[in-house]
């Protein structure tokens, strides 16, 4: 499979090493070791840092190729990537989970209250950056937290339910998904004191990744395999959180098969019947076609702020999405 064009940038794995120390710098507590390794739990466990390098390629897609951007953008990005992880520690609690990006989850291990403290605790370091930063990035914070809680509940107030509609499923996934790209991308505009125009293209060219990073998410939850999504393939089913490719299928002639599986405490032999009849419907393929939309989109809008290198991988990073889920899907 290809690497996302923004790994391959000349500056992107200095900027990746940034990110990591800046995050692991800010939940540092030098006279709290136990909350320390609480709220860094994630942190070190790893991940693609996909928010904060938005952050810092839309700063540079202002800059001259090969240019290191400042310390206040890496902090922007961190704090969206904080915003981001301390939502993690909430949604296993929710969840129920065991584990998280390969390592047992904090709820597991130290229980549910500490879990959600230390994601308090994140969300707090968050905003205590986004305030140095200044009043524009301190009210966008707040802002973006408010849409991920919004998305958030949209989506519980769904669950479970076969009529569930594409005027529910997308206000949620923007909200819980596409706003921390969206903010992402804004941050790396305004601290880098880009023009207004070019800000808010950046800012609806992370919304529109963001949407169509969620629908390829959805697409490779029935289409991947257990080893290769690391969970349960059709766990968003089991969970009763019914997403795009499960909607198409339910509008089409498969539907009545499926709604009849869909119910809460999916069985076992029952989630692969499922998977099976949404893998054959017109519901991938016709989620596949959206996220190639909102993909067209990103990269127009962001071909008006700039053609620099960074600015190509970006985009390169929205076909990067597609790609990914067409390589899965011909496995």
């Amino acid at each position: 499979m290809a690497t996302n064009p923004l790994a391959e940038l000349p500056t992107a794995a200095a900027d990746k090493e940034r990110v990591e120390q800046t995050l692991l710098d800010v939940v540092r507590i030098n006279n709290d070791p136990y909350l320390t390794e609480i709220s860094s739990h994630l942190i070190k466990a790893g991940g693609k840092r996909l928010r904060p390098l938005f952050t810092i390629a839309s700063a540079a897609a202002s800059m001259p190729d090969g240019a290191s951007v400042d310390i206040d953008v890496v902090r922007g990005g961190v704090a969206v990537e904080l915003v981001h992880i301390g939502s993690l520690y909430h949604d296993d609690v929710m969840d129920e989970a065991e584990m998280r990006r390969q390592v047992i989850s904090v709820n597991a291990r130290w229980g549910n209250l500490r879990a959600i403290l230390s994601g308090d605790y994140l969300l707090a370091k968050a905003s205590e950056i986004a305030a140095e930063l200044g009043n524009e990035v301190a009210g966008l914070l707040a802002s973006t937290i408010a849409e991920l809680c919004r998305g958030q509940v949209g989506e519980l107030q769904t669950m479970y339910d076969v009529a569930r509609t594409e005027e529910q499923y997308f206000p949620s996934i923007a909200g819980k998904t596409a706003s921390l790209y969206a903010a992402a991308c804004r941050i790396g505009g305004i601290v880098s004191n880009q023009p207004r125009e070019h800000i808010e293209a950046l800012t609806e060219f992370g919304r529109l990744y963001g949407m169509a990073f969620q629908v390829i998410d959805d697409v490779l939850d029935v289409v991947a395999t257990d080893e290769q999504l690391g969970k349960p393939a059709g766990n968003d089913m089991i969970e009763g959180v019914y997403s795009l490719p499960v909607i198409h299928t339910l509008a089409s002639s498969e539907g009545a098969l499926l709604k009849e599986l869909l119910t809460d405490g999916l069985a076992l032999e029952d989630r692969h019947a499922a998977i099976d009849i949404v893998r054959r419907g017109p519901g991938v393929e016709s989620a596949m076609t959206v996220a190639q939309g909102f993909v067209d989109e990103a990269k127009a809008v962001l071909a008006s702020v700039s053609t620099n290198d960074v600015a190509t991988a970006l985009g390169g990073a929205a076909d990067h999405l597609i790609d990914s889920a067409n390589a899965v899907t011909a496995s």
